[in-house]
């Protein structure tokens, strides 16, 4: 029902449209323009008094603090999630901005693939909510009531759309999800992580043209520039009366050309819980509501629900009134709640405001309190907030915001411009010299000069009389910039440090979680002051002082749970069997505070977490045995719990012999090698698990490996991993049980058809005993020597050499293979070849580089003179006796004396294997005896002294 406060104005907007629209008051923009007047009527003639508000926004925030301490409310209803009210209390602990959090990492009621589940409502200083929260904390016998949807109906909200419209979810209005920290995202842009944000007084338009409208005509660039010059500026000194009429204008219009259908139902929802929530909280405290304030967004004020005001409208409910609205139970997902830092920048990438803009409100905020016109609340003993302006506010009269027009008056004149502030603008431009100039710009007085004048220009192209310091920031990339940035930091990001900087928050050590409480306890050895933002270096010599081995292994710890940045090790390392003597750490803590208070919802300490990670890694539906191994190796490293580690590897078994695929097969081998050499050298035997897996690999991958030979999809790295672990476990896989004939049956089985698998194939033949290697090298020479195969010899290189990995043994025949090749092949062949082979050492340069290097070693000359006499023990002349070069000689020794003296023991070997039986002379042996014999006859007499020594 009408005030008929609001019929003049009415009246003037209807004649409006017909002069200008030609409408005849029915319907198209005469009936929307009576319908924002309506709605403003109808909010300021609620019993209980609407404060529309606009997130972030200084002028929000200055006439909240001025309306609070004229009409001093006994109850303030807050749009805030209602179970963040438990967090209030610790604002004070912290140094804002920061951000209330609700995580859950267990889903129950949810789908699983949504997990985590986090939700963030960032508070600043310069904001209507801090103001409320401040004046309902420090002032005695005032409640204050979060009334908006529980975090949980959040995402049930979210789920509910989702089912009905078969689309994939989004984020609901004023919840919206921040950008993941992907490549190129800011480090102070991530600090909300991927966490739905929750704001107060989300307020843009959602139709587009509307906003590109404004945008044009208003001469900006985006919608922050549109709304600081347009609302924040002329509302920043206004009285309660004109800014509460002219908000709730704003948020009828924005609300009623919203196109989106969801964000209605969505913002509906809402509405209908806060209203009921507050009849409720009435109800049962019989709170007067002249002593009530209901705080919200400002489209939320004009709400048409039936829930809408203390006495809502009849409706058809079976006793004439509305039907009530159910609010329903939350689900079993256990919420933790927390303070985690946040900053002007991640608020603005949260939100898709402008660059800058959130730095520059809580610039306005704090020039409009340094004037005086009004005293902000403040939380006492917060750190990092302001205080307050010096000169005392004036008392404002008692205002009734309802009982007189003040939009006719504030549409139909411009707003009062302030005059040019020379000084001020002169500060900015010498400032931004001086930063630039820091920061590798060639910026000199002329530029201070050109960026004043331009700043004027700016405005006066724009309608302004006073330059913003929008105007100021484009007039400083204009003039400063030119053509590059030299540093890491442009001159839009230089203005943004100018002109208010980008704050970040921090939480205090009284708030944190328990688990960041002890990390902190824990680290203090260290004595580093682990909250500050800085990057600061730890140096830990754990022999000198080995109560540091505690600090290490947490860090070690950390390193694992929190992201790289945060716990960088310099020098040391953690692995199998390896503890350093000496540590250095880059620690960034600090800077990383969401994260660590995020683990702090997982556990009560960090070790408890990552066990927890790795049990839940382990029994993923989706888990591998490589991912189980993994986690073994982990909870060996960095917790040291046997028990836990066998219950893993148990898991691992399990993992392995439901595989159906190889995929993994090379970090499988990896790792259980890594494990295997560790128990092997502490403990006195093999743990059950280690056996169990050995076997069942062998088994398992015997019966794969047939159908990995001929598969297409498998790779070359892949079957080279399989047979390495037949091989090379062959004789533990035996003492435990398994058969060799099993492995023989697999490879007789197998029949591939690609030149590297048939390379494999010829290696693990070669291995088992089942062809000689003499038949190995006939058929590499016949590969080479036929012109139909050479073109896919090389692809025959690349088994071999993934061969030494399985059979290192082989290293000679494959150093002599790729002799021939690099010898025979053209280079048209070689040269595309090449970079493949390269790769292939350098992806697997642990197991085969250092094989096949030792091997080129010890068969090639170690000097080029030599390398020019040298001829290849495979080359025809070498072959052929008494055709170029001698036969290659026997080395000395020990093992070559020993067979010698003992001739009958090889000749039978000999004939055992169907060998000829052939002695050459010992090197050393006959005339000359070589440079040694030479050495020892030019100096006769030490030997003797050799001799004598050892018998004493």
């Amino acid at each position: 029902m009408s005030t008929g406060v609001f019929d003049p104005l009415r009246g003037q907007l209807l004649d409006a449209a017909r002069a200008f629209g030609g409408d005849s008051g029915e319907d198209g923009v005469a009936r929307l323009l009576a319908a924002l007047v309506d709605d403003v009527d109808r909010a300021l003639a609620e019993e209980l008094e609407i404060f529309p508000v606009c997130h972030h926004s200084p002028a929000s925030a200055l006439a909240m603090a001025r309306r609070l301490r004229e009409k001093r409310p006994k109850v303030v209803y807050l749009e805030m999630c209602e179970d963040f009210a438990p967090l209030l209390a610790e604002l004070k602990n912290c140094r804002l901005p920061v951000a209330l959090q609700s995580f859950a990492n267990e889903l129950d009621g949810f789908p699983k693939k949504w997990a985590p589940l986090s939700v963030v409502a960032p508070i600043t200083e310069a904001s209507a909510e801090y103001q409320a929260i401040a004046y309902a904390q420090e002032t005695a016998g005032v409640e204050l009531v979060l009334v908006d949807r529980s975090t949980d109906h959040v995402y049930q909200w979210d789920l509910r759309d989702e089912d009905a419209s078969g689309a994939e979810a989004n984020a609901v209005p004023d919840a919206v999800p921040a950008p993941s920290g992907g490549v190129g995202a800011d480090d102070e842009d991530a600090l909300h992580g991927d966490a739905v944000g929750v704001e107060i007084g989300d307020l843009r338009p959602g139709f587009a043209e509307l906003e590109e409208h404004l945008l044009h005509h208003g001469k900006v660039r985006h919608w922050s520039e549109w709304w600081d010059q347009y609302v924040e500026q002329p509302l920043t000194g206004a009285d309660y009366a004109t800014y509460r009429q002219v908000m709730t204008l704003i948020g009828s219009l924005f609300r009623r050309l919203d196109p989106h259908s969801r964000n209605l139902r969505r913002n509906e929802l809402r509405e209908r819980h806060m209203w009921t929530r507050m009849r409720e909280h009435i109800a049962a405290t019989g709170a007067d509501p002249a002593d009530c304030l209901y705080v919200c967004g400002a489209s939320h004020a004009v709400s048409r629900v039936d829930e809408f005001g203390l006495h809502p409208e009849k409706r058809d409910g079976p006793d004439g009134s509305a039907e009530p609205f159910e609010i329903a139970p939350r689900t079993a997902t256990k919420w933790r709640y927390g303070l985690i830092p946040s900053s002007h920048s991640a608020i603005e990438a949260q939100f898709g405001l402008a660059s800058g803009s959130v730095s520059i409100a809580a610039a306005t905020f704090a020039k409009a309190v340094k004037r005086g016109g009004v005293k902000p609340f403040r939380l006492k003993g917060q750190r990092g907030v302001s205080a307050a302006g010096k000169k005392k506010a004036a008392a404002a009269p008692p205002v009734d915001a309802a009982a007189t027009d003040r939009l006719s008056g504030f549409l139909s004149s411009p707003p009062a411009l302030d005059p040019l502030d020379e000084s001020e603008l002169l500060g900015w431009c010498v400032d931004i010299v001086g930063l630039a100039r820091r920061n590798g710009y060639l910026a000199s007085t002329a530029d201070a000069i050109a960026v004043f004048e331009t700043s004027i220009l700016l405005a006066g192209m724009r309608g302004r009389t006073r330059p913003t310091p929008y105007d100021f920031q484009d007039a400083a990339v204009t003039c400063i910039e030119k053509d590059r940035v030299p540093g890491r930091r442009d001159v839009t990001r230089l203005c943004e440090i100018l002109l208010g900087g980008d704050r970040v928050g921090q939480v205090g050590y009284e708030s944190l979680p328990p688990l960041a409480r002890d990390v902190l306890d824990r680290l203090e050895p260290l004595g580093l002051d682990l909250q500050k933002r800085t990057v600061q270096r730890a140096l830990l010599n754990l022999d000198a002082d080995p109560d540091l081995r505690s600090c290490s292994d947490l860090l070690w710890v950390l390193r694992r749970l929190l992201p790289d940045d945060a716990v960088r090790p310099i020098m040391g390392a953690r692995e199998l069997g390896e503890r350093s003597i000496q540590e250095s750490w880059d620690l960034a803590i600090g800077r990383n505070q969401r994260s660590l208070v995020e683990l702090g919802y997982e556990g009560v300490t960090a070790e408890q977490v990552l066990e927890r990670r790795l049990r839940r890694a382990v029994y993923d539906p989706k888990a591998t045995a490589a991912a189980a191994l993994r986690a073994v190796e982990d909870a060996v490293v960095y917790l040291g719990a046997q028990r836990f580690a066998d219950e893993l590897g148990a898991r691992a078994v399990e993992l392995l012999a439901a595989e159906r695929t190889v995929d993994d097969a090379p970090e499988v081998l990896r790792r259980i090698r890594r494990l295997l050499a560790h128990y092997r050298a502490t403990e006195p035997e093999l743990p059950h698990w280690c056996r169990e897996f050995v076997t069942a690999g062998y088994t398992h991958y015997c019966t794969l490996l047939p159908t990995a030979f001929v598969d297409d999809d498998t790779g070359v790295r892949q079957v080279a991993a399989m047979l390495g672990f037949l091989l090379g476990m062959e004789s533990l896989a035996l003492s435990l049980g398994c058969e060799r004939a099993q492995l023989e049956l697999a490879v007789r089985q197998s029949h591939p058809e690609s030149p590297a698998k048939i390379a494999l194939l010829w290696a693990a033949k070669s291995q088992l005993g089942m062809m000689p290697l003499a038949d190995v090298r006939a058929r590499c020479d016949e590969l080479l020597a036929s012109p139909l195969s050479i073109p896919s010899f090389p692809h025959y290189l690349s088994g071999f050499v993934q061969a030494l990995d399985p059979a290192p043994s082989l290293a000679p025949l494959v150093v002599e293979v790729l002799s021939k090749a690099f010898g025979r092949l053209p280079d048209r062949m070689l040269l595309p070849w090449l970079p493949k082979l390269i790769t292939t050492l350098k992806d697997h340069a642990r197991e085969m580089v250092p094989v096949l290097v030792h091997e080129a070693a010890r068969t090639f000359p170690g000097s080029l003179p030599a390398l020019d006499a040298w001829t290849p023990s495979w080359s025809e002349s070498a072959e052929a006796p008494g055709v170029g070069g001698a036969a290659p000689s026997v080395a000395s020794g020990p093992v070559t004396d020993l067979l010698a003296g003992q001739p009958g023991a090889c000749d039978a070997v000999a004939s055992l294997l169907g060998h000829p039986v052939e002695w050459r002379p010992a090197a050393g042996t006959g005339e000359g005896g070589g440079e040694a014999s030479a050495l020892v006859a030019r100096h006769p007499a030490a030997p003797g002294a050799v001799a004598a020594l050892r018998v004493r």
